[in-house]
């Protein structure tokens, strides 16, 4: 019988984006006649580093003692520096299968980026805690803003007003960056936001300069689908921006109520009234003003599917030695984290219709 790792990794194999062996070549990852040759053999090593979250030593001890390959720490390092642009190109290939159309979203000649952050945790009781805060800019998934703080101080927290911009950067984020100081330096610099709405954060006044009702303003959309959008002001700014709603299906309430009530359940606490209509909507502030409410409400829907891959991206970055001081290293390894949850992405959408024997048939050879 087959080593059972092996096996695990032929069936892994099968989920790669086609051509993936060759891109390692034509991206440098791999060098002719220099150290690790084979493609698999080198992503495998990545994998055991990023995926199983151990140190560059204990990754170089493990492969060795697998009889995959003898690399040392420092040689590993390298090839992980020079695999940026390959371990990129896996995760592009992979979100694209995974139902994200990237391709042609950028007609307005903006420079669209996602904005988000995460945590990771040194191995250990007493392992230090880091932020990674990073823009990933569309369609090329390519990260153009990496930096990494410590959890708790000043300048550490999620914020746009630590992300660089230029004019006709369109900065996408979640709930958690709707904040007016973060907003404003954004378009200090030129740039647009949109952002999904905080109505506590980002408390926001009508056009006729009154505050705004929002609940009362939402409930205008009667019928699943059904879009809306209203010009606003931050309060206490003179940013102007809008917001953009759409009412959600009557299954996806049901979804997001659910999620509520089970968040009360484990947390004992009473939801108030306005949490449940709420979850009705999805809306978002935006102070791109040229583009129409559902080309607004479209961008975030993209923004919402690699928000998902970044979930487990999240999930799965809680342990791990990044690469502190070395950009390229750093992206590769992010690159690595997010290749991990996309490939699980795969797994589970396949798996919903996976054969018996758990794997795809090769052709059947002649006898």
């Amino acid at each position: 019988m087959d080593n059972a790792a092996d096996e695990d990794w032929r069936i892994l194999r099968s989920l790669f984006p086609q051509g993936w062996g060759e891109q390692a070549r034509t991206a440098g990852a791999i060098e002719r006649g220099r150290g690790i040759t084979a493609p698999d053999i080198l992503l495998r090593v990545f994998l055991l580093h990023v995926g199983k979250g151990y140190s560059l030593r204990e990754t170089s001890v493990r492969a060795k003692k697998a009889g995959l390959t003898e690399i040392s720490d420092v040689g590993l390092l390298k090839r992980l520096r020079r695999s940026e642009g390959w371990l990129r190109w896996l995760c592009v290939q992979l979100l694209t299968e995974n139902g994200v159309n990237l391709a042609g979203q950028n007609g307005r000649q903006r420079t669209v980026r996602i904005v988000d952050a995460t945590i990771v945790k040194e191995p250990g009781k007493t392992g230090s805690e880091w932020r990674i805060l990073y823009s990933l800019r569309l369609p090329e998934l390519e990260c153009d803003f990496f930096e990494l703080t410590g959890t708790t101080g000043a300048g550490s927290g999620e914020s746009f007003s630590r992300i660089p911009a230029a004019p006709r950067d369109l900065l996408l984020a979640d709930a958690g960056y709707c904040k007016a100081p973060g907003i404003q330096s954004v378009i200090a610099q030129g740039a647009d936001v949109l952002v999904r709405l905080h109505p506590q954060a980002l408390p926001l006044w009508n056009k006729n300069g009154s505050p705004l009702d929002l609940l009362t303003t939402l409930k205008t959309l009667k019928t699943a689908g059904q879009i809306g959008e209203w010009k606003v002001t931050p309060v206490g700014t003179e940013v102007s921006g809008r917001i953009c709603a759409v009412r959600k299906s009557d299954e996806s309430i049901r979804l997001a109520h659910r999620r509520i009530q089970r968040r009360a359940s484990q947390k004992q606490t009473r939801t108030k009234p306005k949490t449940w209509e709420y979850a009705k909507y999805v809306v978002v502030f935006t102070t791109e003003l040229s583009s129409s409410a559902a080309e607004i409400l479209e961008w975030y829907r993209i923004r919402w599917q690699i928000e998902l891959v970044f979930k487990r991206l999240k999930s799965s970055a809680q342990l791990g030695h990044l690469p502190k001081h070395d950009p390229r290293s750093s992206r590769a390894w992010l690159y690595g984290k997010l290749l991990v949850a996309l490939l699980t992405q795969k797994l589970i959408r396949i798996g919903r219709s996976i054969s018996p024997w758990g794997y795809i048939l090769s052709q059947p050879t002649a006898q």
